[in-house]
């Protein structure tokens, strides 16, 4: 979504965000955004890794049917 938006855009929200929030929340909603974003890619890897483990355990179960 962000590759959407151009520069202007990009500094326009900023500036938005700093005149509502003030400069001294800013930095604060940064690392929280930053923190939560980091906490779903590590879900996001975590799940895609349970996935790769349960399709590997079931193709070796459908090899043993089969041989």
């Amino acid at each position: 979504m962000l590759n959407s938006l151009g520069p202007v855009g990009i500094i326009l929200i900023v500036m938005v965000a700093f005149l509502i929030y003030g400069p001294k929340k800013l930095p604060e909603m940064g690392k929280t955004v930053g923190q939560t974003i980091k906490s779903f890619k590590g879900g996001l890897i975590e799940t895609k890794e349970q996935i790769v483990v349960e399709t590997e355990k079931e193709n070796k179960e459908e090899n043993k049917l089969e041989g």
